[in-house]
């Protein structure tokens, strides 16, 4: 394992003769020379793969047990010190008993022998001809392979210093109600590994990875299966060589298999991944139900210590696994298209009960022509026509100050009159003007309010005209007071109406980029839990997808081609700069990048998964972001500045997530005080940031 954490597994699925145990030695040595430099921590081979699984009576045969036994002695000794464990499929007899086993080799020695609980006996299946199932009623010890004291049972674990826990089973054991790799899951296994002899079958291909996958999911742990292949007997039945890593559900690596309409299959097959089991172990911490199942078990497990002889973490060449840049984005076009309308329809039904409950059934939102209130009004014209409702109850208030420019203005306005809600536009430049009067503050330091004559003296116009002559200095300085007085004054005008429907998103609420109690309040937000990333694939889906609503409801209305203007706004709303438009701005174009001044939000989402989900540190953050998938390339100097901004603001601000209204949950990450995310407002950040440098 290498020092993030990643333990990398490697399935293969060998070449076999049928009865030769030491040619299928030689042919599991051949896959480990050919793995090279990849080094992997375990690697998983078949069911009797030593013997092949289709012997049949000639499991009977004390030959064949016997030179079984010679061969995995040979492998063990080949082995040697590789910092290595290694499962086998072998016959093991004791005593007057014959056991369907995966062997565990590592450093040269044989540390358990898993023996198989579950025999198979039905259609082509006839294990218990020869096969005993294991009960645990068996010897605890067994002299094997030259081994005097050879731990065996279906109770052994194997565990080494950093964190790994490894459960073998064996095929059929998989396949019952309650595999026995559950019961090892819950009491600290966090890599299962399966021998398995599957053959092919029309459509068993699907149900096996569904059920590789689902069983990793169930036990929040990893899962690495491997079945024999089609140089095994083909008497009566095709094996596929199928070999599939999983973890937590999700599929890592797949393998060729027979009938995938890749050709004939006559080499060894295998596939290697890396597995995080410090993910694993964080969302087991997370799952507090996980660990209270303790309570129902009533198996003892025995714990092999695999001790390394190596003075040094293991440092494995790249990252043999996918990492996602945009986590909260699937990168399949069906499967973003099947999430969005999953994620619209729980911020629908949110929204939709939260009408139901109010007296007057009227909302207001207040529309920038940016991204969130976009969705947040899309959702709320959804829900008013779901439950019935005039769109003309939604109120629609454009609030142009200081910053706002043409382009979003009109895409406000426009949009609102398309939807067909209620619009209104409030300028509240003069509001504001009033304010900074009122608190004789001085915008950027320009010295305009210093007497009660100065005050008098400047109304909108001039004030603007002072506004275009700050130089690009003054305005890198910034003036929150300037900006959260705007922001205030919208939230008042919106509050004063009645019922507010907020608009901030998952990203912003991380970040606090917000006013606290501006932006930061409404009555209900519907984006509370959709990341930056996520908002603007949300709108681009309403414009490619739920328009037809918008058509329907144009009918008649005298607006021509409703749906197509509609769409066309949307997509110009996707395509314009994140922006608060809150500092003036120069030629009627945007100035005030969100993302210029504190970095990418595709970053912030990627760290902001990382550290609420998987509790991840910012090494191992910044490890991945090393592997990650961007949309586009970022140096290492901007991902460790926009991770230093993301801690620092995620501390800092924490106390206006201690302070948010009502909203539904859509994904795996939220941070409602009142449900994931707890976090003292004082914390300090100290020990992170040291760890960015």
């Amino acid at each position: 394992m290498n020092q993030y954490g990643f333990a990398r597994v490697t399935v293969a699925s060998p070449l076999c003769v049928v009865g030769h145990p030491r040619k299928n030695v030689e042919a599991i040595l051949a896959v480990l020379e050919q793995l090279g430099d990849s080094t992997p921590d375990v690697v998983v081979f078949p069911e009797l793969c030593v013997s092949a699984y289709t012997c049949r009576d000639l499991f009977r045969q004390q030959q064949l047990l016997d030179e079984c036994e010679q061969a995995i002695a040979a492998l063990a000794a080949a082995e040697g010190n590789t910092d290595r464990l290694m499962f086998v499929g072998a016959p093991v007899p004791v005593g007057a008993q014959l056991f369907n086993c995966a062997v565990a080799l590592w450093n040269g020695r044989i540390v358990g022998i898993v023996p198989k609980q579950n025999i198979p006996n039905y259609n082509e299946f006839e294990e218990a001809r020869w096969f005993r199932a294991a009960d645990g009623h068996e010897p605890a010890e067994i002299a094997y392979a030259g081994q005097a004291n050879v731990p065996f049972g279906i109770d052994l674990l194997f565990s080494n210093s950093r964190g790994l826990v490894v459960f073998a089973e064996v095929c059929e054991d998989l396949w019952m109600p309650i595999p026995p790799s559950s019961q090892a899951a819950i009491m600290g296994a966090n890599l299962l590994v399966n021998l398995s002899a599957s053959n092919e079958t029309v459509a068993k291909c699907e149900y096996r990875t569904d059920l590789v996958r689902n069983q990793s999911g169930r036990c929040v742990a990893a899962y690495a299966y491997s079945s024999a292949g089609p140089t095994e007997s083909t008497t009566d039945v095709v094996f596929g060589g199928h070999c599939l890593i999983t973890e937590n559900s999700h599929l890592l690596a797949e393998s060729r298999r027979v009938g995938d309409g890749s050709g004939l299959i006559r080499s060894s097959n295998w596939v290697t991944a890396d597995i995080d089991v410090q993910k694993l172990d964080a969302e087991r911490r997370l799952l507090s139900s996980f660990g209270e199942a303790r309570r129902t078990l009533s198996q003892t497990y025995r714990i092999q210590v695999l001790t390394s002889k190596a003075k040094k973490v293991r440092n494995h060449a790249g990252l043999l696994r996918t990492v996602s840049g945009t986590p909260f984005v699937p990168r399949n076009k069906a499967t973003l298209q099947n999430r969005c309308a999953e994620i619209t329809g729980i911020q629908v039904a949110g929204l939709a009960k939260r009408l139901e409950a109010i007296p007057s059934q009227q909302a207001c939102i207040g529309v920038s022509g940016g991204l969130d209130s976009t969705l947040a009004l899309l959702v709320a014209v959804e829900a008013y026509r779901d439950l019935g409702l005039p769109v003309t109850n939604i109120t629609g208030i454009t609030m142009p100050g200081f910053g706002t420019t043409s382009r979003t203005r009109n895409n406000a306005s426009k949009l609102m009159e398309l939807l067909g809600v209620e619009t209104r536009t409030i300028d509240i430049r003069q509001m504001c003007l009033d304010t900074f009067k009122a608190l004789r503050h001085d915008p950027f330091g320009m010295g305009l309010f210093r007497s009660d004559r100065d005050l008098e003296q400047y109304g909108v116009a001039e004030f603007e005209a002072a506004l275009q002559k700050l130089s690009p200095e003054q305005l890198s300085r910034g003036d929150l007071v300037f900006e959260n007085v705007q922001a205030r004054t919208r939230t008042l005008i919106l509050m004063s109406h009645g019922f507010v429907l907020g608009t901030g998103d998952l990203s912003e609420l991380a970040l606090g980029w917000c006013t606290y109690n501006g932006d930061h309040m409404s009555m209900y937000n519907v984006n509370c839990s959709i990341p930056k990333t996520l908002v603007r694939f949300l709108v681009d889906y309403y414009a490619d997808h739920r328009l037809n609503r918008e058509q329907k409801a144009a009918e008649g209305s005298g607006i021509p081609d409703a749906t197509g203007q509609i769409q066309h706004i949307l997509k110009d709303i996707v395509a314009t700069t994140i922006s608060p438009e809150l500092l003036p701005h120069a030629a009627d174009r945007i100035t005030q990048s969100t993302e210029d001044h504190i970095g990418p939000y595709e970053l912030h989402d990627f760290y902001l998964l990382n550290f609420v989900r998987h509790g991840f540190g910012p090494e191992k953050s910044l490890f991945l972001s090393d592997h990650a998938e961007f949309t586009r390339p970022y140096s290492r100097e901007v991902r460790e500045q926009t991770l230093r901004t993301f801690l620092k603001r995620f501390f800092g601000q924490q106390f206006k997530r201690s302070c948010v209204p009502d909203g539904p949950k859509v994904g795996s990450v939220s941070l409602s005080p009142r449900g994931d995310w707890r976090m003292p407002s004082d914390a300090d950040a100290g020990a992170w940031l040291e760890g960015v440098e």
